[in-house]
């Protein structure tokens, strides 16, 4: 428990919140890693995995390439990644995408399958087209998984974007990597105490939106 109370002084030190290596600024670096990910892994992986769910071709080979893709260990790929174009950016965000989409995609093929096919059916007896059913009713019924697929891939994110202090950009795992690194200890808390934090406050805020989500399109 000493370690905590220490941690908890740490957090109270001014240099903590005033300063550009404040905490302040490690999260919004943190937040930034984490959200643009999140961005580029869903423009990605929704409109694939609705167009193969949609079009009902490929989910076997989509499926099995995911759940291989989770077996990356993202820090051998930002390595990798790394030797290929060098320290940026880039190499943090292609890891962290390659670790959302598989969650993403998945959740949104089987969102679409697990569609009644009688409901499609009854809509294309109205004279609905391929690209109607999809938008209008298809995807409507799919965001409940679709919302449960993005929830998961931030929370992934929120907490492995840490390693964007691995090749000397920000973040909160700047924290932690060079707590470590110097043995100090209140900071390599510290930091993860507010990277659990941020990963439940993610995991509550994604809950919500679901339910104001699936409310308006499913009408619950």
């Amino acid at each position: 428990m000493r370690i905590f109370t220490i941690a908890w002084h740490w957090f109270q030190q001014p240099e903590q919140w005033h300063t550009s290596d404040g905490i302040p600024n490690r999260l919004g670096e943190h937040l930034y890693y984490t959200s643009l990910s999140l961005l580029i892994a869903a423009a990605v992986a929704i409109p694939l995995g609705l167009l193969i769910g949609h079009a009902n071709r490929g989910g076997f080979l989509v499926v099995n390439l995911s759940n291989a893709a989770r077996a990356l260990p993202t820090a051998g790929l930002l390595v990798l990644v790394v030797t290929l174009v060098g320290i940026g950016l880039v190499p943090v965000l292609a890891s962290l995408v390659a670790l959302a989409i598989p969650s993403i995609l998945v959740n949104t093929y089987a969102g679409v399958r697990q569609v009644p096919r009688e409901t499609v059916d009854a809509a294309r007896g109205m004279g609905m087209r391929g690209f109607q059913v999809l938008w209008q009713v298809e995807t409507p019924l799919a965001m409940p998984l679709i919302m449960t697929g993005l929830r998961t891939a931030a929370i992934q994110i929120v907490s492995t974007a840490t390693v964007a202090a691995y090749v000397g950009l920000g973040g909160l795992g700047r924290f932690i990597f060079d707590g470590l690194a110097r043995r100090d200890y209140p900071a390599l808390v510290g930091g993860a105490v507010i990277v659990v934090g941020l990963a439940l406050g993610t995991e509550a805020a994604f809950v919500a939106v679901r339910k104001l989500i699936v409310k308006r399109t499913q009408g619950e």
